[in-house]
């Protein structure tokens, strides 16, 4: 009778784990396959001069409502930017062909329906929708057929405002400086409790400066609220139309075309000496940036215009300072053209131009550029430069070098007199082109709060173990219990075995 209650014992022991093996055998294949873990998301950066896609990705789980963004990947098109193919649309969607091709290997194809795809066009869109809102609506609308040519999930293209370019920006700067949250060594996401820092872009066709104040915000289109990682957020945030650099250029020189006359040769100070250029009177008033200067009588779009440089830094300063209006101020105080600034306060991160700008200086003259007196002597060295000079120092830099003396004149005017910086403020600027592996911009920002509106994954879905780990642990919890009752009913049938020796004796 023991014999026998031993054999049923070990039957049932084998029955189990036939049962949790069968069990294992039946879950689909899929289920065992670890899902992507992470989503992701594109932002096409449609730039006055150039588009950049960047591809971020963020874990299905989000921090107090905003995803937990890192960028994946970036590409940069041949080609302007969309705006430059006004009535040519088409090929405005062509030259986004090549990254998005991109895109479609850096995802992995499980997640490419779940992926968004946004397209946010700035200053050089919004100059276009000035000049010609049905070219900029035609532009819009073939980038939108290309986009959704791919198997993504298209949310649209749309131009940004000065002031979310501006304010999208500042948010890229914090969160890569970790102001907003941070990995602590235990673990777990922490508000480190930092002070945020103000940032500084400088695109083709507009400018920005974006920060939080405490003072009050006198223009209310100059506040702006935003919030990220539960903690809310007050910006002064302004956006300068027709202050990026190329469109400071255009200015630059259509001032001096108009103030000494459109003939057929003339000076530019802010050139170097040995440079020149020709060129059609025409191209310099054909953006709503200059229109306004075009000379009223004896004007001929089609008149070649001849440009020498003569590279003298006060006579660039005095014309550079012409572009800006410091004359008149509504407010209690302003920057300039009339537009409300709190005092500048806290840290500044410049990037974009700004950055390569800053560089430039330092390469070419040696001087750290940290103060404004030091800006101010850089600036001047560099334009007393010629430019055979300036291609000795900095040959990689060539086919901008006639651009770098008026630029670091209008980044002196720009940061001392218009912005206020001074020699306790400057200091406190860092000029930036990456932080870590990620490029410094509006994208990331963009990115970053639109992350919030995207659906994350459900509960369901998303298991404390890998589905993998979970079979392993099933197959193990059988292999023990089976191992367990073997060794219970082997037990009992010894004990019944020596029970039986010990009455047999």
């Amino acid at each position: 009778m023991a014999k026998r209650r031993c054999h049923i014992f070990a039957t049932v022991a084998l029955l189990l784990f036939g049962i949790v093996a069968i069990l294992l055998l039946t879950i689909p294949t899929e289920d065992l396959t670890e899902p992507p873990e992470f989503m992701y998301g594109i932002v096409l950066d449609a730039g006055s001069s150039h588009t950049a896609m960047y591809i971020y990705k963020w874990p299905a789980d989000k921090q107090n409502g905003t995803g937990v963004v890192t960028q994946h990947t970036e590409c940069h098109p041949k080609g302007g930017g969309i705006s430059s193919y006004a009535g040519q649309q088409r090929e405005a969607g062509r030259s986004l062909q090549s990254c998005l091709d991109q895109a479609t290997r850096d995802i992995p194809r499980a997640r490419h329906h779940l992926t968004p795809v946004y397209l946010g066009a700035t200053a050089g869109m919004r100059l276009l929708n000035i000049s010609s809102p049905v070219q900029s609506a035609q532009v819009l609308k073939e980038v939108g057929h290309t986009i959704q040519s791919y198997p993504f999930n298209y949310q649209g293209a749309a131009i940004l405002s000065g002031q979310e370019e501006g304010a999208y920006g500042w948010v890229t700067v914090n969160y890569l400086l970790e102001n907003f949250i941070k990995y602590g060594f235990v673990g777990h996401w922490l508000s480190p409790g930092r002070q945020t820092v103000g940032a500084l872009d400088f695109g083709g066709a507009s400018t920005q400066i974006t920060f939080v104040t405490k003072d009050e915000v006198e223009d209310k289109r100059d506040r702006m609220k935003l919030r990220l990682y539960g903690h809310d957020y007050s910006l002064y945030t302004h956006s300068f139309l027709c202050y990026g650099r190329d469109q400071v250029f255009k200015r630059l020189l259509a001032h001096m075309v108009t103030d000494q006359g459109h003939t057929g040769k003339m000076s530019h100070p802010c050139f170097p000496a040995g440079y020149n250029i020709t060129m059609k009177v025409g191209t310099l008033f054909d953006s709503p940036c200059t229109v306004g200067q075009t000379p009223s009588s004896g004007y001929n779009p089609q008149a070649a215009l001849s440009v020498e440089g003569s590279g003298d830094y006060d006579h660039c300063l005095g014309n550079m300072t012409e572009i800006f209006s410091f004359r008149s101020c509504p407010f209690s105080q302003c920057s300039f053209d009339k537009v409300f600034q709190p005092n500048v306060s806290g840290s500044f991160m410049a990037f974009s131009a700004f950055f390569y700008i800053h560089q430039f200086l330092q390469t070419t003259t040696g001087i750290l550029v940290a103060t404004p007196a030091q800006l101010e002597e850089a600036a001047r060295a560099v334009c007393n430069m010629s430019i055979k000079e300036m291609l000795v120092l900095a040959p990689d830099q060539e086919p901008r070098l006639q651009d770098f003396c008026a630029a670091s004149v209008f980044t002196k005017v720009l940061f001392t007199r218009g912005y206020g910086f001074d020699e306790i403020s400057f200091p406190r600027i860092s000029f930036q082109k990456k932080a870590g592996d990620t490029s410094v911009g509006w994208a990331l920002g963009y990115m970053l709060s639109l992350s919030s509106l995207l659906p994350g994954e459900s509960v369901g879905l998303r298991k404390a173990l890998k589905p993998g780990a979970w079979a392993a642990l099933l197959f193990l919890f059988a292999l023990l219990l089976t191992s367990a009752l073997m060794y219970v009913s082997l037990q009992a049938c010894r004990g019944k075995k020596k029970g039986s020796s010990d009455i047999a004796n």
